[in-house]
C-alpha cells in the first residue's frame, strides 16, 4: 500500500455501459454467441474433430465470454451471475468443470473502475477533504464487484481500513440489467435444473434496489457487528464511516472460502463447512437479520479460525429468529405428520389452486431435503445435490408433479433461496456437517426427533 498519489481530475463519466440500448446488446451477445460457436462446432466436427474435443473448447470458449460480458457490465448481470455461480455443484461434473472457474471469478473480482473515477466518487459522497482523514489509501482495488469495489486504506488513527465505492451508473445499470435479464435465463438452466430463474430475478430487483443506498448497507452490518461482537466463531467488521455511495469499514483478512472450495484439505473444509452453517442458522436468532447475499466471495476463514462475513446490502429481517410458520412447518415434516403439513401449507399459502399433494408424494417429494437435517450430522456433496436437482428437475416423475402444485408464498421467498444457497456452498466443500445438531441449538422450537 503507497501513499496518496492524489489525482485531481474532474472526471464524473462512468466506465458502465449505461444506455440501455448498449446494455441490451451487450446481454444479446451471449446467446448470438452461443449459436455461432454452435455453427463452428458443427463445421469442425464435419473436418474431423470429435464431439468430446469440440464441446470442450466451446464450453471453454463460452465460460469465458460470460464472465467477460457480465464482468464488464457488472450491475444486475453481474449479480445473477453470482447468484447462480453457487449453485454449480447441482451440474455434472463433465458440463460444470468449463463454466466453474468463470463464475468463480465472478464471485470476486471483475474490471476495476479507473483511480480518477474512485478519486470523483470519494470527493462527492465524503467531502472534498476525505484525504485528511486517511493516512494512506491503496489505488489498486482488492475487490471489485457487481454494484461496487473496495480499496485498502489506513485510517487516521492507524486502523487498517475497507473503503468501498458504488460504481459511477451502478443504479442505472442494475435497473437496466434487471429488466433485460430475462433472455439470459436459458444460459443459467443448467446450473439450477428446476429453478425458476424468472422468479430468481424478481427476487432479487427487490433486494438488490435496495443495495444501492450504502447507508442502509451500514445500518445492516451495524446490527450484524454489534450482535456478533463477542462471538468467537464468527466476525464482523465494524463500520467507520459511510455515505449512500461510499463506506468505511474495519479490513479484516483471511482465507477465501473460494479458495478453500478448490483447494482446502478437508479439515479447512470441514471448518468453514461448520462456520457457514451456523452463521446462517443462527443470525436469525442473534441480529433478526439473515445475510441474503450467499455465495462464497463475501466469506473468508481469519487466521484465529472465525468466519469473517462481508457485504450486507441485502438481508431479509427476521424479529425474533426464523418465522414461526417455517418452524411448525418443518418440524410437522420431521415429526412425520405429513397430513398436519398439508393443513399448514394450505394456511401458510405454499398451496395453489385446488389441488393438494398426497401424504405419499409430499413425503417422497421432502424425503432427501429432510434427509439432511434429520441426523445430528450429514454428508454434503455435489452428488448428493446433483442426484436431488435431477429428481426434482425430471419432468416424468412424481416428484416434478408434487412440485408443480406447490406455489411459494412471496414473505419467505428470499429466506428459503438463502438457505438453498448456503446448502450449495457446503455442497461445493463436500463434507459432512452438524446440521440437524446446529438446527437444534439455535432453532429448539424444531422439536428435531420428538
Amino acid at each position: 500500500m503507497g501513499k496518496f498519489d492524489f489525482l485531481q481530475d474532474d472526471v464524473g463519466v462512468s466506465a458502465i455501459p449505461r444506455g440501455r440500448a448498449a446494455r441490451t446488446a451487450k446481454l444479446a451477445s451471449l446467446p448470438l454467441g452461443y449459436a455461432g460457436r454452435t455453427a463452428v462446432g458443427w463445421g469442425r466436427r464435419m473436418s474431423g474433430q470429435s464431439s468430446g474435443e469440440v464441446s470442450a473448447e466451446m464450453s471453454a470458449k463460452a465460460a469465458e465470454q460470460l464472465f467477460n460480458v457480465l464482468g464488464e457490465l457488472k450491475g444486475g448481470a453481474m449479480k445473477i451471475g453470482q447468484a447462480m455461480s453457487v449453485f454449480e455443484a447441482a451440474v455434472p461434473e463433465h458440463l460444470a468443470e468449463p463454466y466453474r472457474e468463470a463464475l468463480t471469478r465472478l464471485q470476486r473480482d471483475a474490471p476495476p473502475l479507473p483511480i480518477d473515477q474512485v478519486y470523483h466518487v470519494l470527493d462527492t459522497q465524503l467531502g472534498l477533504k476525505w484525504r485528511e482523514r486517511f493516512s494512506e489509501f491503496s489505488e489498486v482495488p482488492s475487490a471489485a464487484a457487481s454494484i461496487g469495489q473496495v480499496h485498502r486504506a489506513r485510517w487516521h488513527d492507524g486502523r487498517e481500513v475497507a473503503v468501498k465505492i458504488q460504481y459511477p451508473g451502478a443504479d442505472e445499470a442494475l435497473r437496466s440489467d434487471l429488466r433485460q435479464i430475462g433472455r439470459l435465463a436459458p444460459l443459467f438452466k443448467p446450473f439450477a435444473p428446476g429453478t425458476d430463474i424468472r422468479a430468481l430475478v424478481a427476487e432479487l430487483t427487490q433486494r438488490s434496489i435496495e443495495e444501492l443506498d450504502y447507508r442502509l448497507e451500514a445500518d445492516n452490518q451495524r446490527t450484524f457487528a454489534h450482535n456478533y461482537r463477542e462471538s468467537t466463531t464468527i466476525c464482523v467488521p465494524k463500520v467507520i464511516a459511510s455515505a449512500p455511495k461510499a463506506m468505511v469499514t474495519e479490513w479484516i483478512e483471511g482465507t477465501p472460502l473460494a479458495r478453500i472450495i478448490a483447494s482446502g484439505s478437508i479439515i479447512e473444509r470441514t471448518q468453514a463447512a461448520n462456520l457457514l452453517a451456523e452463521f446462517f442458522v443462527s443470525s436469525p436468532a442473534v441480529a433478526s437479520l439473515l445475510h441474503v447475499d450467499a455465495h462464497p466471495g463475501n466469506f473468508m476463514v481469519l487466521p484465529d479460525g472465525r468466519l469473517g462475513v462481508l457485504d450486507f446490502g441485502a438481508v431479509v429481517p427476521t424479529p425474533g429468529g426464523f418465522p414461526r410458520e417455517l418452524i411448525s412447518l418443518t418440524g410437522q415434516a420431521l415429526n412425520g405428520n405429513f397430513e398436519g403439513l398439508i393443513n399448514e401449507m394450505e394456511n401458510a399459502g405454499y398451496l395453489a389452486g385446488t389441488r393438494r399433494p398426497s401424504v405419499e408424494s409430499l413425503e417422497n417429494f421432502l424425503d432427501p431435503l429432510l434427509d439432511a437435517i434429520r441426523e445430528d450430522s450429514f454428508l454434503f456433496s455435489r452428488s448428493w445435490m446433483q442426484t436431488t436437482s435431477a429428481r426434482y428437475a425430471d419432468w416424468r416423475g412424481d416428484e416434478f408433479r408434487t412440485a408443480r402444485i406447490f406455489t411459494m408464498p412471496a414473505q419467505y421467498a428470499m429466506i428459503h433461496r438463502v438457505l438453498l444457497s448456503a446448502v450449495a456452498i457446503l455442497c461445493q466443500l463436500e463434507v459432512q456437517v452438524p446440521l440437524g445438531s446446529i438446527l437444534r441449538q439455535w432453532v429448539p422450537a424444531l422439536n428435531v426427533g420428538q
